[in-house]
């Protein structure tokens, strides 16, 4: 008998494979950073080859350390960085470019040109997303017109694209000897090019971004056996049976299975997701609307979305660009050295702004500075601005959806710091409880695939394995609440209009 499923996690700066047991209970855990390459101002690339690599390393890394070997797994179940854009050639397995990741800003021109009159919201209504560089669409149409030979082999049907679900499946099934080419719907939602209502590719949006459906992996649910490990691989003959992008992972796994649950991560960007059944909600405030997950044969689930490009990014940015510190948790350390953030704002528009302004034109800005302020209170404004940058999704989701949020489930590397967890729980006046099974991503995951082949019954098995592992309730005065936050919608007007037409 199997007494466990195996999760891949392969996301933005590293990729895990984590093996749970029925309870949901993490057994043993391997994982491996890949490089984050910056070819220029705003461009953001993976090498999908040394993805492959140390996801076949980590699995190997969390086998052994489980000391199991592939025939006590029952499932296997991935999770992934969206959006970012893998294109390779079917007859050799090798990628024509390097992924482009979601937070890379290049495609702005091809954004814009698609748009035409008609502005960012020309296919939001077919496919619940803004005109935007995040999405996988216009990096794949970015590659076929920019890499030599791309077009005319997408044109001769050579050419695959996947976001990294695609590429991983892919390889685990045999990649060139048969590997199976296919996506989940929450991963195809997150494209540009898949219609929300049919669950399938829209011809018309391909047609327009110049993209081959040839080129476009079969979507499937999010649970279901797509195929087995390939016979020379780690895991031989054993069923890949979930898949869900990272963030609707996370909502798996945190059990939002009910509508009006909704559950924010934490990671390199911030991502909250609010279930609204079965039914799509067009937002009218800045948010996406998405797939949250669907099991099988049943109804897809919808979800809206609010999207934040940088906030685990910023602390990494201060640790690996300003050298403000050694190890992301001292940024903790620091800020706690300080009262308050001595009148700093720090607006990390890096990538310009996501959810809910969708402004490719602004970028990072500290302002309110003066001779007071120093590195702990630039650390403790940078722990604020995720917190800040959560509530005006927080208000989005309000009026959009007109559900009140009572509590707010908390999953991803960031929830460790207690500073942030309590100051989230201050802004947004309302209790913040984190799980006592921290990787909720990858644990989404498993449960997806695990469904799939009976190892647990359905969802109420989920419901029933979470636990509550801390909370945080609201501590600050209703005023000094409403003047922060005041000060930073002043502080993000600052980030707009910053990138001219002249500026690649």
């Amino acid at each position: 008998m199997a007494d466990y499923v195996l999760a891949i996690d392969q996301g933005t700066t590293s990729s895990r494979a984590i093996v749970f047991d029925h309870s949901g209970r993490i057994v043993a855990t391997g994982q491996l950073e890949h490089d984050q390459i910056f070819p220029r101002a705003g461009w953001v690339e993976h090498n999908a080859e040394q993805i492959w690599n140390n996801v076949r390393e980590v699995v190997g890394l969390a086998l052994t350390r489980a000391n199991i070997s592939h025939v006590d797994l029952a499932a296997i179940g991935i999770t992934n960085q969206r959006e970012t854009a893998v294109v390779w050639d079917r007859t050799t397995g090798k990628p024509v470019y390097n992924a482009i990741v979601w937070q890379d800003t290049r495609t702005q021109s091809i954004v814009d040109e698609l748009g035409g009159d008609a502005g960012a919201d020309k296919y939001k209504a077919v496919v619940g997303l803004p005109l935007a560089t995040y999405f996988s669409g216009p990096k794949v149409k970015w590659i076929l017109d920019n890499v030599d030979g791309a077009r005319e082999a997408a044109d001769r049907g050579d050419l695959l694209f996947g976001n990294t679900d695609t590429w991983v499946v892919w390889n685990m099934t045999g990649g060139v000897e048969g590997g199976v080419h296919v996506t989940d719907v929450t991963n195809a939602s997150r494209t540009m090019l898949m219609d929300l209502d049919t669950l399938s590719w829209s011809e018309d949006i391909a047609a327009d971004m110049g993209i081959p459906l040839s080129m476009l992996p079969e979507i499937k649910s999010s649970s279901e056996v797509y195929g087995e490990g390939r016979l020379r691989g780690m895991v031989p003959g054993v069923p890949i049976a979930g898949i869900l992008g990272d963030q609707q992972a996370a909502t798996f796994g945190q059990a939002c299975f009910d509508v009006g649950t909704a559950k924010n991560t934490y990671g390199t960007g911030n991502f909250m997701l609010l279930n609204t059944g079965t039914e799509k909600v067009p937002s009218k405030n800045g948010l996406l609307t998405t797939v949250c997950y669907k099991i099988g044969d049943a109804d897809a689930v919808y979800a809206l979305e609010g999207s934040i490009a940088v906030t685990g990014s910023l602390i990494q940015w201060l640790r690996d660009n300003l050298g403000m510190f050694e190890d992301s948790p001292d940024v903790e350390w620091l800020a706690r050295k300080v009262d308050d953030n001595g009148g700093a704002y720090f607006v990390p528009a890096f990538s310009g702004l996501f959810a809910p302004y969708w402004r490719p034109d602004a970028r990072g800005a500290l302002v309110g500075l003066t001779r007071y302020v120093n590195r702990n209170h630039i650390a403790r404004a940078s722990l604020e601005a995720v917190a800040f940058q959560t509530r005006e999704v927080v208000d989005a989701m309000r009026l959009d959806s007109g559900v009140e949020l009572t509590e707010l489930k908390v999953d991803g590397g960031m929830v460790a710091n207690e500073l942030l967890m309590q100051f989230q729980a201050d802004q947004l006046g309302v209790d913040v409880v984190r799980p006592k099974v921290a990787e909720t991503t990858a644990l989404g995951a498993a449960y997806a695939a695990g469904i799939a082949v009976g190892f647990w019954s359905g969802t109420q098995d989920v419901v029933d394995n979470w636990v509550e592992g801390k909370r945080w309730s609201p501590s600050m005065a209703d005023d000094e609440r409403e003047r922060l936050y005041r000060n930073w919608k002043k502080a993000v007007t600052k980030t707009f209009d910053w990138v001219d037409d002249d500026v690649q």
